[in-house]
């Protein structure tokens, strides 16, 4: 008969419970990330009588979304913007594109893109569908992604830290948008590039 020592059997009975917490397998389950709004940008170009894009973009968002490292999988999310941010370094611009002719702002304060779905395309890139609410109308649109770096926080709130790239292209008339387009003043394709960072909430109250 094999004897057990007493002392080792309960350093093991101890040890187990903590290696099982610190594995891959044992912290595989959705956590939910924070867009940092002070390390996010997304632009838009369209094309203006054909000679060069405008570009420009909005600066008040919010969001957040679901997301299982482990597992590779995107469970949730939203992305919320206000329409009368948007700035493309022209005043008089600005204005016209926060009115009924592009993106009625009064009406519609927010844009919104809620996550429906996602394939993983790659060992860091991906494709997220999600409805895109613009003009009180909702739209699919596919964004290609790409995950840039996973890592604890260098400085500052030093904590556990998603870089995201992503970018689409979509029709603005598809959502009812076609001031310009008779006359090819206005292009009709938008292309968007967003690059920000998400912090993981980390449960601490």
């Amino acid at each position: 008969m094999m004897l057990i020592n007493r002392k080792t059997l309960t350093r093991s009975a101890i040890a187990l419970p903590a290696a099982l917490a610190l594995s891959p397998a044992a912290m595989a389950e959705p956590q939910n990330f924070v867009v940092d709004d002070e390390h996010f940008s997304m632009f838009f170009e369209i094309m203006h009588i054909g000679y060069a894009p405008v570009m420009g973009m909005f600066r008040e968002v919010e969001g957040q979304f679901v997301y299982d490292e482990e597992a590779r999988e995107l469970k949730s999310g939203k992305l919320v913007f206000q329409s009368d941010s948007v700035f493309t370094n022209h005043k008089k611009r600005d204005e016209h594109v926060r009115n009924e002719d592009f993106l009625d702002s009064e009406a519609h304060p927010e844009i919104t893109f809620t996550i429906t779905d996602f394939e993983t395309t790659g060992e860091n890139t991906g494709k997220v569908t999600g409805d895109l609410e613009l003009l009180g109308q909702t739209k699919p649109v596919v964004l290609d992604v790409t995950l840039n770096k996973a890592d604890v926080y260098p400085f500052g709130h030093e904590e556990y830290t998603l870089g995201i790239s992503a970018s689409t292209t979509l029709k603005r008339s598809e959502w009812g948008m076609t001031y310009g387009l008779d006359q090819a003043m206005v292009g009709d394709e938008v292309k968007l590039h967003f690059g920000f960072e998400a912090i993981r909430e980390s449960g601490w109250l």
